[in-house]
């Protein structure tokens, strides 16, 4: 399957730290929704990345096709919002993943 990385961008530079009550709650729903994705095994792995230039979104998704990666990242619930929030999708052709541990 393809995997693709997903950067999810904040709708302005101050972002998490001068986040609204509302918008904290939409990050709750965002966070539940890609730890639903890691459960049905579509997202690798999701989480804020500490870039010195501005904290963003990561997520790794291990899915059929650019199309399914677009369909996950749409389906957010910070962007189905309109709260300024977007994705950039980079396919990752190349990508080695670790092996899926088998129960012993």
């Amino acid at each position: 399957m393809p995997v693709h990385l997903c950067r999810l961008l904040a709708p302005r530079p101050g972002f998490p730290g001068d986040m609204t009550p509302a918008e904290a709650a939409l990050m709750r729903e965002h966070a539940a929704y890609w730890g639903g994705l890691v459960e049905r095994g579509l997202a690798v792995a999701f989480g804020p990345v500490l870039d010195p230039a501005g904290v963003w979104g990561l997520a790794i998704v291990d899915v059929p096709d650019d199309a399914t990666a677009a369909r996950l990242t749409a389906d957010d619930p910070v962007i189905r919002a309109g709260a300024g929030f977007r994705f950039e999708t980079y396919p990752m052709p190349q990508a080695v993943l670790r092996p899926v541990p088998q129960p012993t």
